[in-house]
């Protein structure tokens, strides 16, 4: 497995043609205005969709409006709602698609979200402590007080990834729950709990350094194939990586750290495709004039894009990843096999739902019938 997503994260690595001129960015056209969901204000999603928003303001007069969220489920809310058209989103994602953790009920289930774009920088995905705790590696965490973020499974799956990178189990910490992203790291600080999960250039971590209490990042040694194999059973989106920026000295001393991209601009596959095709080639042709507007944003560059992750793109984007020369026929293989398991999955769903499951035992039958699909169509099951 951990060969596989090896081969996954090498995969992201794509030529990159010369960059479009002025003129071939005319093609775009944008609507007067645009609404994106994001984290929360300060977060690096957040920081890049305005660095983006201020370059769709001067080149297409595009309103570009930002709206911040706590945790998943509010940030997909105003795109289910029509209130917003794409979002700056983190794995997150892949669980709506997958209809697992807080999109395991009734409410929900699985959502046809497809890529536009995304960012792959020098900053890493991480578990911070406060420095003050003294503790250097994801081993020593037990019995720590370790945060969990309300309605957002891209972060507390996150956590329990690094546990088990650990050789660690919830059980093994005091699990403290906030209402958000933003509360999470603000409890650091404030003493409330030890640990918080975030990208390594966010601007919480940032703070968080500057505290009293300090931060240090927990690593995630590459020659350890051990405990990654054993993490990468449980979160199959991540791809070993060198955190050489962000908070806590990473800037002069890089770490071997883990990652996914981050933001991931994203979109129902309902939204139209010159919409999205608009978005996103907004995005690749004028990289010159955000990529240092925010920290990350460099990330956002076409040779950083991951064509063949675990999220199929939209075709909107694959129009636009086509104009730059980058997209080629062995993407459109692993794309479709990825439209097909979306396809499946809201089949079972419809399926379940017309057997009126039990309230009590919704998300244990789900995942059930969720397991028994993909397995009869030899897809892999991931969740358990």
């Amino acid at each position: 497995m951990f060969k596989q997503f090896m081969t996954a994260a090498c995969a992201a690595t794509i030529s990159l043609p010369m960059l479009a001129t002025d003129a071939r960015a005319q093609d775009v056209k944008l609507p007067p205005s645009l609404t994106v969901t994001a984290y929360d204000t300060g977060s690096s999603g957040f920081n890049i969709a305005v660095a983006v928003g201020k370059t769709f303001k001067d080149k297409f007069g595009t309103d570009l409006r930002v709206l911040p969220a706590g945790n998943d489920v509010a940030r997909l809310q105003p795109l289910r709602g029509g209130r917003a058209q794409f979002s700056s989103m983190s794995i997150g994602i892949y669980y709506a698609q997958e209809a697992v953790f807080e999109f395991a009920v009734k409410e929900w289930g699985p959502q046809k979200l497809q890529l536009m774009y995304s960012s792959t920088d020098c900053n890493g995905a991480a578990l911070g402590v406060a420095k003050d705790v003294g503790i250097k590696e994801l081993k020593d965490l037990k019995g720590k007080r370790v945060s969990m973020v309300v309605g957002s499974p891209a972060l507390n799956q996150n956590v329990f990834a690094a546990l088990t990178f650990g050789g660690l189990t919830p059980a093994d910490v005091r699990l403290v729950e906030f209402s958000s992203f933003g509360a999470a790291w603000k409890g650091l600080i404030n003493n409330e709990v030890d640990t918080a999960w975030a990208s390594t250039i966010t601007g919480q971590a940032k703070e968080a350094e500057t505290s009293p209490r300090g931060l240090v990042w927990m690593p995630m040694p590459h020659a350890d194939k051990t405990s990654w194999a054993r993490m990468l059973k449980q979160a199959n989106f991540f791809t070993p990586h060198i955190a050489s920026c962000g908070a806590a000295g990473l800037n002069t001393t890089p770490m071997e750290s883990a990652t996914y991209p981050y933001p991931i601009f994203t979109a129902y596959a309902s939204q139209p495709a010159d919409l999205v095709y608009g978005i996103t080639k907004g995005m690749i042709d004028n990289y010159p004039l955000y990529k240092d507007a925010a920290p990350g944003a460099a990330g956002m560059s076409l040779d950083k894009q991951n064509l063949q992750w675990v999220i199929p793109y939209h075709p909107g984007a694959v129009k636009a990843l086509k104009a730059a020369g980058v997209w080629k026929p062995e993407h459109d293989a692993h794309n479709d096999a990825l439209i097909k398991r979306q396809d499946l999955l809201v089949a079972t769903w419809a399926d379940f739902i017309k057997t009126n499951p039990a309230e009590s035992t919704f998300r244990k039958d789900w995942m059930t019938a969720r397991a028994a699909a993909l397995t009869k169509a030899g897809l892999d099951v991931i969740f358990e």
